[in-house]
């Protein structure tokens, strides 16, 4: 356990060098020198995860649900007979796969808990299509798909995680009293080394993807698809984690694409497409006591389009201490999209009952690189930070967005923020 400690604040200490670093490359690049070097790095600090996964190697048994009487028909509740499958499959001292097959499978809440005997990973293959029951009184906790306590998992193959939210939504919490937390789709709870890649998530009640609690995660080329109007569907939500890595995915949801809120920890996301949606967040934070920091946080090479924010820190006013730093926004494209860059320190889901001091999360070291395309906002950089704590060394180099309005030109505006700007900035820097 010591050991594991030990490599997680390396990781930490790791990532806020390497942003550092990258930084001190971009504001030399003006004088000829490369991203190479540094790119190299970032992408060293996320230990990477490899496993072969192929059916029929390495002498694996196979668990099919089918074997233990669950029905394909999405008619008749498989709840059970999937229960009765992955106990096996996590219970068997040999490499185990469990099979979801073609076909369409109902389920109510149902928990995939570890430890599991064998040698890691234990992997589930999707096929088929999982569909959540839509009586939400079926529902003890928050989420539908539960994987718990397990070290070395793997969940891929095309099939679908489908969570029916449409018939819920009317019980969500944004405007109405009597309302219910709705469960998510897929939570991670405890997870180390898991991987999570070809499936679809669609419609989930809640939260499409919940990662906390977790280490060393890899989420790539999912697809998350509800209604742009489903309320409080994030993508993908990361709280309490750390080293993990969403890439190569596509987002279309009513709320953020990826939000990462307190205790998030060397997240980097690469190749995201975005939109419809609330966008990518960092938070929000300080809505609860005694938050955990953020930090090390990378955004590369994504593209959002229509979406309500492009990329965004986002903090309770009032809030306890605790800070955001070491975050990295590079190689981003913006089609259409209302407040491309936003810090907003201001933020409250209900503003008759904000509270009026100011935050007191700190935000610092924050790196805009490479930003280009168009904002459907007059206001295409809108820097709202804490007059208690004001942003400090927020970067901002080679920024290239255009209001979409013909004849008029972006702006920016900047409260309570230490800004420093290198190559082209459109819109004009903050005076």
């Amino acid at each position: 356990m010591a050991d594991n400690n030990a490599a997680g604040n390396w990781a930490c200490v790791h990532a806020t060098i390497l942003i550092l670093c990258f930084a001190i490359a971009c504001c030399c690049e003006a004088k000829g020198m490369s991203h190479a070097l540094v790119d190299t790095l970032l992408s060293a600090n996320l230990r990477r995860i490899t496993y072969d996964i192929r059916p029929g190697l390495n002498y694996e048994r196979v668990f099919n649900v089918l074997h233990f009487g669950a029905n394909p028909d999405g008619r008749k509740d498989s709840t059970q007979p999937f229960k009765r499958a992955w106990r096996a499959a996590c219970g068997f001292k040999g490499r185990s796969r469990l099979l979801i097959p073609g076909g369409a499978f109902l389920l109510s809440e149902i928990v995939f808990a570890g430890p599991c005997s064998g040698p890691s990973p234990t992997i589930v293959q999707v096929i088929g299509t999982l569909k959540a029951t839509t009586d939400i009184r079926e529902y003890s906790s928050s989420e539908w798909v539960l994987f718990q306590s397990i070290n070395g998992l793997v969940i891929t193959g095309s099939g679908t995680f489908d969570g029916q939210g449409g018939a819920v939504w009317k019980y969500d919490c944004k405007g109405n009293k009597n309302c219910v937390q709705l469960p998510s789709n897929i939570k991670f709870n405890k997870v180390t080394n898991g991987v999570l890649q070809g499936i679809t998530s669609l419609n989930s009640k809640g939260v499409h993807v919940f990662i906390t609690q977790c280490e060393d995660i890899r989420v790539r080329n999912i697809r998350v698809i509800a209604p742009g109007d489903s309320p409080n569907t994030d993508g993908i939500h990361v709280s309490h984690s750390n080293n993990v890595r969403i890439n190569e995915t596509i987002i279309m949801t009513g709320d953020d694409c990826v939000s990462m809120i307190q205790g998030a920890t060397n997240v980097a996301i690469t190749k995201l497409t975005c939109g419809p949606g609330h966008g990518i967040s960092v938070g929000s934070l300080g809505k609860y006591r005694h938050e955990e920091d953020v930090r090390g946080i990378v955004v590369k090479n994504c593209t959002l389009t229509g979406t309500d924010n492009g990329v965004r820190i986002k903090t309770w006013p009032g809030s306890d201490s605790s800070s955001a730093s070491g975050m990295l926004f590079q190689d981003i494209i913006m089609n259409n999209v209302k407040n491309p860059i936003i810090i907003d320190q201001r933020y409250c889901e209900r503003s008759s009952k904000c509270k009026k001091a100011p935050s007191r999360v700190k935000i610092s070291n924050v790196y805009y690189i490479n930003i280009k395309g168009t904002s459907s906002s007059a206001v295409a950089v809108n820097l709202m930070c804490s007059k208690q704590f004001p942003c400090q060394d927020v970067h901002f180099y080679n920024i290239d967005l255009r209001y979409q309005r013909k004849g008029m030109g972006a702006t920016a505006t900047c409260t309570n923020a230490v800004v420093r700007y290198g190559g082209r900035q459109n819109p004009p820097p903050c005076k």
